[in-house]
């Protein structure tokens, strides 16, 4: 198969039957290899049929790049064997931590953007690059509170860990575009100030607005701009919302035709919706690019 290119999906368990019977036109497939490593069965028989079809790529939960705990050289060589075997060409996961006291938090946690972790964190990425055996990139999460006191923003200390760890950028539009309405910053100034030149791959997702206090609703306020006491949460369960979408095209009109992937977590719906809405962000990235993805 050719180089990774175009519009993705995020293989997800609720559609991977329908997807391997009726084997739609799709650019590329991304998977965490937390959801594969170690398990057989059905699970690899699935796998195998799916890298016959289209080109895969890695993308993990749990390194916990930001973490004190020691990356763990069981998990790190199997991790390598998994992404030869899917022939992954880049392996990315969260700028956060995931794991303390050897337990998965399972969730994604922000690290301080502080200068003396800039250093730390870039330590544990290149020594996870050279465990795996190809290019690492981070993605920046969403988050809702700051962990301490700040030394420098969000970007500024992407910009540095990447620069620092001479590592690639996994771009989370829809991440930048919720931290960016929550604490109320220019989403195109924190654009020019990640490296864009470094970014290998883009995810684009939904996300749902909260009243603070009631986490049972989810109600998206007609004016944008009358947000008080609402909270947008990265859930991954909605459409993707014009507003990142615009943001996608101004971004790719600097990047150039990087392949994007769309995630979807929740609220799963048919897997016909799922190919209209990655059919939607394959047009915005043409127009954008100017360039035409797989065949």
């Amino acid at each position: 198969m050719g180089p990774v290119t175009g519009v993705g999906l995020g293989l997800r368990w609720d559609f991977i039957d329908e997807l391997l019977a009726r084997k739609p036109h799709l650019d590329f497939l991304e998977i965490s290899p937390e959801n594969y490593m170690g398990r057989g069965g059905h699970y690899d028989e699935a796998l195998d049929r799916a890298a016959a079809e289209w080109p895969l790529v890695t993308h993990g939960l749990t390194m916990s790049f930001g973490g004190v705990d020691p990356l763990r050289d069981d998990y790190l060589a199997g991790l390598r064997a998994f992404l030869d075997r899917v022939k992954s060409p880049w392996h990315s996961d969260h700028l956060c931590f995931s794991t303390h006291g050897g337990v998965v938090l399972h969730d994604l946690l922000p690290i301080p953007f502080k200068k003396e972790e800039v250093a730390r964190v870039a330590d544990r990425i290149k020594r996870a690059r050279d465990a795996v055996g190809r290019p690492v990139a981070i993605e920046n999460v969403s988050f809702y509170l700051h962990p301490g006191k700040r030394e420098m923003t969000e970007a500024e200390f992407i910009a540095r860990v990447c620069d620092a760890a001479d590592c690639g950028l996994m771009l989370d539009v829809n991440n930048a575009w919720v931290n960016a309405t929550n604490f109320g910053f220019d989403v195109d100034a924190w654009m020019r100030t990640v490296p864009l030149d470094r970014v290998v791959q883009m995810h684009v997702a939904g996300h749902d607005w909260y009243t603070e206090g009631d986490w049972n609703s989810a109600p998206r306020p007609a004016d944008l701009h009358d947000k008080e006491g609402r909270v947008i949460v990265d859930t991954h369960g909605s459409d993707c919302c014009d507003e990142v979408l615009a943001l996608l095209e101004r971004v790719l009109r600097k990047t150039g035709p990087v392949p994007v992937l769309l995630e979807r977590d929740q609220a799963i719906p048919p897997l016909d919706d799922l190919l209209a809405e990655v059919a939607r962000v394959k047009t915005i990235w043409e127009r954008a690019t100017g360039a035409r993805g797989p065949a």
